[in-house]
């Protein structure tokens, strides 16, 4: 249960996140009141504005009917927690309390994914910025020149291009001012496959 809702407004909300995952047709505030069985259309405009202001439902505006969910239906049942952070040649940082993340379907994978904050500049000419979030999807298999969250001798993570060879894994950087980093093929594990990224300019 969200601790910011009440629990008739959890109540509605789970109620729209079971109706959306067979509907696409948005419910208006007469059509909830009925299905919830709620007689005061004003107490449960209320509801809508608290969970608007709980960013789970989309502000009301004259362009769209209706009432929608800021996260898509897919996004509801497999939700995509910040993991931690990641830099090169370093342990992942784990997060206690990992956060839920809103990631638009065309930036995520088919399978699970997770996301990790980027630390440090070992990738800065693909565009991946100190302090960008990357999506990754969880795999422990990639094509060559994929880019990787590979964990090398069990403890030490890294986002790379990875080079797969007979008994040999390279792991390429993509600022050249740094070097290549050349392993044996059992030292190296693929924890994931890079699907998508993001930036805030605040």
């Amino acid at each position: 249960m969200n601790a910011y809702l009440t629990r008739r407004q959890q109540d509605i909300y789970d109620f729209l996140c079971d109706y959306y995952m067979s509907s696409e047709i948005p419910l208006t505030l007469d059509e909830l009141c009925q299905a919830i069985g709620m007689k005061s259309r004003g107490s449960m405009h209320k509801h809508i504005q608290a969970l608007v202001a709980s960013g789970l439902v989309q502000p009301a505006n004259k362009k769209q009917r209706g009432i929608r969910l800021t996260n898509s239906p897919s996004n509801l049942n497999n939700p995509i927690y910040l993991r931690g952070t990641i830099a090169a040649g370093s342990p992942i940082q784990a997060f206690d309390n990992p956060e839920i993340f809103d990631v638009p379907d065309q930036l995520t994978g088919k399978g699970s994914c997770f996301i990790l904050q980027v630390k440090g500049e070992s990738m800065i000419e693909d565009g991946i910025l100190d302090g960008d979030w990357v999506v990754i999807e969880q795999r422990n298999h990639a094509r060559n020149g994929e880019i990787v969250v590979a964990l090398v001798d069990g403890h030490d993570a890294t986002l790379k291009h990875i080079e797969q060879k007979p008994g040999e894994i390279i792991l390429h950087p993509a600022n050249s001012s740094m070097e290549s980093m050349h392993y044996l093929t059992e030292q190296v594990e693929i924890q994931g496959v890079l699907v998508g990224q993001m930036r805030s300019y605040n």
